[in-house]
């Protein structure tokens, strides 16, 4: 668990990238999981803190998509409900059900029964709580052992995995080298809050920050910090090359705060027609395209909004 404070000096990893420190760190944190509690996805393995059943998870969710997963979790603890259940079953059956529901590799399902007999002979059917003692179970890893930690017993370090690299990397220019991936990760988790800290930014990583980035389109909590988000690179480990900027939200976000800059205020009407040519109230990108852009300004403290006689006004807060 992380025991660094926001005023910690920030280790030799991550000199010179634009990781926060001080206050804004506090600010970033409250922003993520606000966001995060506010609306996720809602997978079922979220609403459990069995770690049974969570372990189940992630060893299916390793590189098969959260969608497929659903289903086959549930049928899979309809056949083995506890983790008794499925260290008594025949071995046979459960590869048999992995091969069935095309869950990639044979060995996780045997890994699986094999750490559920552990459980169950080496441990009195109890889960070990923490990271190290988890990754005593055969085929359990750091990061799944840091997975069922956080989100069975709140007792997880920072999970640091493919999208949340991306996150880092994108917002907080975090450099490409796992030592500063983690001492990032590391001094951005709260104390004692692991599991709604590694769910919240994971989430992040997964609807907002893909290879393709929705930042708008998910109100990302994030943009008001964000180095990509400020210079439209995109670009990011697993991510080589950068999305087109001409023409998205990006671009006339920023048009109407320069615009809005050059006026005390403005309706949207007179607003609109400032920042694209083809405006039109009426039209796809009219009145209620632009009164997006400008509720996604106004979340990100950039402008204030009030309504008028039939149009809003839109002026920059100073």
């Amino acid at each position: 668990m992380s025991d660094t404070s926001p005023s910690d000096p920030l280790p030799e990893s991550l000199e010179g990238s634009a990781f926060p420190g001080g206050e804004r760190r506090e600010e970033i944190r409250t922003a993520l999981i606000d966001w995060y509690e506010d609306d996720h996805r809602d997978f079922p393995w979220r609403r459990t803190e069995d770690a049974y059943e969570i372990l189940v998870s992630e060893v299916m969710s390793q590189q098969t998509q959260l969608g497929r997963v659903v289903a086959a979790w549930e049928e899979f603890l309809d056949e083995w409900p506890t983790v008794g259940d499925l260290a008594a079953a025949d071995r046979a059956d459960v590869v048999a059900f992995w091969t069935d529901h095309s869950l990639g590799y044979n060995n996780r399902a045997k890994y699986l029964h094999e750490a559920a007999r552990q459980v169950v002979e080496e441990e009195g059917g109890a889960f070990p709580t923490d990271p190290d003692g988890l990754q005593e179970l055969m085929g359990v890893g750091p990061y799944t052992a840091n997975a069922v930690a956080s989100f069975a017993f709140d007792n997880g370090d920072a999970v640091v995995d493919t999208n949340v690299k991306r996150v880092l990397h994108r917002a907080f220019d975090v450099p490409d080298d796992d030592a500063a991936f983690e001492a990032a990760a590391s001094l951005l988790i709260p104390e004692g809050e692991s599991r709604v800290w590694n769910n919240a930014i994971m989430e992040l990583g997964g609807v907002a920050c893909g290879k393709s980035p929705n930042c708008d389109g998910v109100g990302c909590p994030w943009r008001r910090f964000c180095r990509a988000y400020e210079t439209g690179d995109f670009t990011a480990p697993d991510v080589p090359t950068q999305p087109q900027f001409e023409g998205s939200r990006r671009q006339f976000r920023g048009r109407v705060v320069r615009t809005l800059g050059e006026y005390d205020e403005l309706a949207l009407d007179e607003l609109g027609p400032r920042i694209r040519v083809d405006y039109a109230p009426d039209g796809e990108h009219g009145r209620e395209w632009l009164r997006g852009l400008v509720d996604d300004l106004a979340d990100d403290g950039l402008v204030d909004l009030s309504e008028g006689d039939g149009d809003a006004v839109v002026r920059l807060r100073r």
